[in-house]
């Protein structure tokens, strides 16, 4: 982000979002929808390793490739739901698995947004969305970036609340004194205003 309602986008998930495989993977450990806080708690008590779970597309930081930035989960989701098959006493492997998987996404996220950071040499790395109130990831973040660029995030309150965004996004244009009509509906499909190309044109 360049400036309020100007953006590049670096890379993007694939498939399942992050905050949607936590709470995926909450439903498989049994710890209910959603889930992302509950499988945070749990990680605390399991024991790191126990499970080798895969780190998805963590192998294309050394390419140039498209997919260099890029995020998938639905492999790693796919590993916990086998390692859950697999287990003969999901009582006593739930929270190993919690600690696993969680250590899986959290390395990905931060070795990837870290990567980024350093190549493009931006000061500020926002953690956004309902998977910045994963305090693990938040602190993760900020010792790998600790000298490079600084971590900002929200309080939890206002992480889950896409209504707040929606209105600080359309507060800004307001201000530019852009206006939609009554017609206009919603759609998850439309691109993402001010996004700029590759050339650092706007799409």
């Amino acid at each position: 982000m360049t400036d309020h309602l100007t953006y590049q986008l670096l890379g993007q998930t694939i498939d399942d979002a992050a905050g949607e495989a936590f709470d995926k993977v909450a439903t498989l450990l049994g710890l209910g929808y959603p889930g992302g806080a509950a499988i945070e708690r749990l990680a605390a008590t399991g024991r790191p390793g126990r499970f080798r779970l895969p780190r998805p597309m963590l192998q294309e930081l050394g390419s140039d490739g498209p997919n260099r930035y890029a995020f998938s989960f639905s492999g790693l989701k796919t590993a916990v739901l086998r390692a859950v098959r697999a287990s003969g006493d999901l009582e006593r492997d739930r929270a190993d698995l919690a600690r696993s998987f969680q250590d899986a996404a959290v390395e990905v996220l931060v070795e990837k947004t870290a990567a980024a950071t350093e190549a493009l040499g931006y000061p500020t790395v926002v953690i956004g969305g309902g998977v910045a109130c994963n305090r693990t990831l938040a602190a993760a973040m900020t010792e790998r970036l600790a000298g490079i660029a600084r971590v900002s995030v929200a309080s939890p309150r206002l992480n889950t609340d896409n209504a707040a965004m929606i209105a600080a996004a359309g507060a800004w244009r307001l201000a530019r004194g852009e206006r939609s009509g009554w017609e206009l509906e919603p759609r998850d499909d439309l691109p993402l205003p001010g996004l700029l190309t590759s050339t650092g044109s706007r799409g």
